[in-house]
């Protein structure tokens, strides 16, 4: 039994050591703020956000005044009118509130921060894997709204200074608009998000609602697509052929338990250094 405890405490060191290879000393995808309209340049503590934002105050690419905003009916963040259609019912609003939070909000979208061609913003989201439970219940709670346009983004008439329907639309069901939850998520924001089935908790999707008491689940998903787009051949151009051939030469029960111990690792990579071993 003591030779198993060994080797496994072995093994152990050795994912960590192999984590070390390859993680850098900061990831670059890793607890940041994308670079657009309303975001901080850097992540930080928010004492008061506000409502269905609160959740990111310990670590926060919003503002307080950001996060109240997102609450109004005819925001100043967008002057994007929610009821064009009719009045949206509140069961479904959370749900764009929810959403317009992670977006300003989360520090964890690092993995999926793309370019953008807009003139009010040089990056954006996209392919976010939402989590199942969250995309599903956003279009059950909207379902009975009606809406003129399948993509938000684009495509309205500005003419008043806020967002109304284009000449020639017809407002009609949402669930004819969006005849599953995919077509919601993946369509309303130009693809911003990814519809998964894979389920909250599994440390594999994003989730727009969490309990900040139980911490923030997307910390750990941010690691594991960090590190899966470095493990992939486009992320991998940057690595060097010692770093290649010291990751691939390693034991294939070790390359199993590599996502792990990248996830066990502290933010940032912190995990190779003196201070990082103590911490887990």
């Amino acid at each position: 039994t003591g030779l198993a405890m060994g080797m496994g405490v072995g093994q152990v060191m050795l994912v960590l050591l192999a984590a070390c290879v390859v993680m850098p000393a900061k990831d670059p995808l890793l607890n940041i703020c994308m670079d657009a309209k309303h975001h901080k340049t850097k992540p930080g503590p928010e004492g008061k956000l506000h409502d269905q934002c609160a959740p990111w105050k310990d670590n926060a690419c919003c503002t307080a005044n950001t996060s109240s905003e997102a609450h109004k009916d005819q925001s100043n963040l967008y002057n994007f009118n929610w009821n064009h259609c009719g009045l949206m019912p509140p069961k479904c609003k959370r749900h764009f509130i929810q959403d317009t939070c992670l977006y300003e909000c989360s520090p964890n979208l690092g993995p999926w921060i793309d370019q953008a061609d807009s003139s009010w913003r040089r990056e954006r989201i996209l392919h976010v894997p939402l989590c199942k439970e969250d995309c599903e219940e956003w279009w059950e709670d909207c379902k009975d709204y009606v809406t003129c346009k399948e993509n938000w983004h684009k495509g309205w008439n500005w003419a008043t200074g806020t967002n109304r329907c284009p000449w020639g639309s017809m407002c009609r069901p949402f669930d004819q608009v969006f005849p599953r939850p995919k077509d919601l998520c993946e369509k309303i924001w130009s693809n911003s998000y990814k519809y998964t089935t894979e389920h909250r908790g599994s440390g594999r999707c994003i989730q727009m609602w969490f309990d900040p008491a139980q911490g923030n689940p997307n910390v750990v998903v941010a690691k594991y697509y960090a590190w899966k787009k470095r493990s992939s051949p486009a992320g991998m151009e940057n690595v060097t052929p010692e770093t290649d051939n010291a990751v691939r030469d390693l034991p294939w029960s070790v390359m199993v338990l590599l996502p792990l111990a990248l996830v066990m690792l502290p933010e940032g990579g912190r995990g190779c250094g003196s201070h990082g071993w103590g911490s887990l």
